[in-house]
């Protein structure tokens, strides 16, 4: 029997909610959210939202409360174990990312030191699951 692997990304149910009624309200066809990482800011890294229009085969897919999300597969060792959630302040909303590999972050909150899952911490995840 085939043992599913843990996902690489779970939401929250305001995160869920929040992509679904992104995903209900747009002109265009959206099949899911793509989340990666890129060099930027002032602490190295930003993490990076995107529609994805399609989906391959070949993709790292999460289908966590309804929601498809996209990994870019140049993320995975950044975000495995992350939770993504989506908070409203009085000042702001966005998509908060509760990530066990973030190390640090800058001040202004815009970016993010991430260290990538090493083969110990990769092994230790699969057998969670």
């Amino acid at each position: 029997m085939k043992r599913e692997l843990p996902k690489v990304m779970t939401l929250t149910e305001a995160a869920a909610e929040r992509v679904r009624s992104i995903i209900e309200n747009s002109d265009a066809p959206i099949a899911g959210l793509k989340i990666g990482v890129k060099n930027g800011g002032c602490a190295g890294m930003e993490y990076t939202l995107d529609y994805a229009e399609e989906i391959q085969n070949s993709t790292d897919v999460v289908e966590d409360k309804g929601v498809k999300i996209v990994i870019d597969p140049k993320a995975i060792l950044f975000l495995l174990g992350t939770e993504m959630d989506y908070e409203v302040t009085k000042l702001s909303s966005g998509f908060v990312f509760n990530n066990p590999n973030q190390t640090s972050a800058c001040g202004c909150g815009e970016s993010v030191v991430i260290t990538p899952v090493n083969q110990d911490q990769m092994d230790a995840f699969s057998k969670s699951g």
